[in-house]
């Protein structure tokens, strides 16, 4: 069972200056947990149910994870879930050297997007149109969050996501630059390119203007109704689907 030692070191893992100092963060829930433990990152340790431990110890031995039985009340005493049956993990943070963007792929780029649940949705979605790389800006939200990485579901554990010099890395870039803007063109008829950067910006304030200076073509989800916006991670499915969906109609299904 876990002490309060364990428990306290656990949850101060919530908070980003001790994810800094200690160099680690949680992964919470069966699914999670075992996504990050078939991944590349690190996995220091594992905290979980007995049945757990019955139905994934092969896995764990495999990678030669220590694991830690805790009960389901330690477990949602320990994380943020409201609750949690399954697992905490304790996970290694990556370091990532930022390279060049690529031509042929195509890259997310987000502006100064400060929601974790935004920021966890838009790294689900990229794992879905096949995307696997999501490049934030500094005043963006922690990527680690526990919010971020539950939100992920998983996805947080196949997506690099690192932060960059947006600017920087726009400038040595020759592909296409698609930006989010209101009076850009419609997106339902955009004709796409194979690879590029999709630039999203934060939904109070939208791209910012040195950024702005780099896009190649302004893109919009035209409006209908009377909604003043569309939250950033919903534009962004809507952009996805019609940037690279759409090439591929007739392959998966939600």
């Amino acid at each position: 069972m876990l002490s309060k030692a364990k428990i306290k070191y656990i949850k101060s893992l919530h908070v980003k200056k001790h994810r800094i100092t200690e160099q680690s963060f949680i992964a919470e829930g069966v699914k999670s947990v075992l996504e990050f433990i078939d991944s590349k990152f690190t996995t220091d340790v594992v905290y979980g149910t007995e049945l757990f431990w019955k139905q994934h110890k092969k896995i764990l031995s495999a990678k030669n994870i220590p694991f830690e039985l805790a009960s389901e009340f330690e477990l949602t005493q320990a994380g943020t879930l409201k609750s949690n049956n399954g697992a905490i993990a304790v996970v290694k943070l990556p370091h990532y050297e930022t390279t060049k963007l690529e031509e042929g792929n195509w890259t997310i780029m987000l502006d100064g997007v400060n929601d974790p649940g935004n920021l966890g949705t838009i790294i689900r979605i990229a794992d879905w149109y096949g995307i696997n790389r999501v490049i934030i800006s500094e005043n963006s939200v922690d990527m680690y969050n526990p919010k971020v990485v539950n939100t992920t579901k998983g996805s947080l554990a196949r997506v690099r996501v690192e932060y960059g010099n947006l600017p920087e890395l726009l400038a040595s870039f020759n592909g296409a630059i698609i930006g989010a803007e209101m009076k850009g063109e419609d997106i339902h008829t955009f004709n796409s390119t194979v690879g590029g950067v999709l630039v999203m910006g934060s939904e109070s304030h939208g791209i910012s203007d040195g950024l702005s200076r780099f896009i190649t073509n302004y893109v919009t989800i035209p409006r209908i109704g009377g909604a003043e916006s569309l939250n950033v991670a919903v534009a962004t499915a809507i952009f996805c689907d019609n940037l690279i969906g759409r090439k591929f109609r007739g392959i998966g299904s939600i």
